[in-house]
């Protein structure tokens, strides 16, 4: 089967990309074909095969650009929002149902069970986490978080909370959005420098920031 005029390998791979996320939600990793995945995006297997190699990796970049899109989307809606607002309107969604948590239930049961998911699932939480880390540095520099915490160990937290999120649904346990806010709210701001921490006027220590900086 040839290309379908005016359809380009990027539209494709966006096809492919969408359909497999809507099957493995509906079907889970272990019940989806890729013919499955083929037949959803209305495309060959060949066509598929020309784009991802195997399930496993259709599964892990579906993840990635299911993240990507919704990151550019929160950029886009508020540029100049800043890295504790951004992490606090992602956490908002966290106890709410949404299609990149049945992708991460799924990638997580499927990578206990096959190495061909697994190593590919290591790849991408590691990406996770290093990105993540990469804005709690950020963050610090502008004075919104304690630079003396681990960025490394604010990213995994972080994890912890959207994969966990992803396990317990609305289904199984609901709690209040105000609640929940109210929570967040509360741990960004116990994460937020201290005024031992930024020290008296014209002090400061490397990767501190100075009283004025901080919120």
């Amino acid at each position: 089967m040839g290309r379908t005029a005016g359809v380009t390998a990027a539209d494709t791979r966006e096809r492919l990309l969408r359909a497999a996320a809507a099957v493995f939600a509906e079907r889970g990793y272990d019940g989806t074909r890729v013919a499955d995945i083929a037949a959803a995006a209305g495309v060959s297997n060949g066509a598929l095969y020309a784009h991802f190699d195997s399930k496993a990796e259709l599964l892990v970049h579906a993840l990635r650009t299911h993240g990507r899109r919704r990151i550019a989307e929160l950029f886009a809606a508020d540029p100049d929002r800043s890295i504790t607002e951004l992490l606090l309107v992602i956490g908002r969604s966290l106890p709410q149902p949404r299609e990149s948590g049945d992708l991460i239930v799924e990638g997580l049961v499927a990578a206990r069970r096959d190495e061909a998911v697994a190593q590919p699932m290591r790849d991408y939480t590691g990406e996770r986490a290093d990105w993540l880390a990469g804005l709690m540095r950020i963050a610090q520099a502008g004075g919104e978080l304690d630079p003396a915490l681990s960025p490394d160990a604010l990213a995994h937290f972080c994890l912890l909370l959207a994969m966990g999120s992803a396990l317990v649904t609305p289904d199984m346990h609901m709690v209040g959005e105000r609640d929940w806010m109210e929570l967040l709210s509360r741990v960004v701001t116990a994460l937020a420098p201290t005024d031992c921490t930024a020290g008296t006027p014209g002090e400061t220590t490397p990767g501190e920031t100075t009283p004025g900086e901080t919120q």
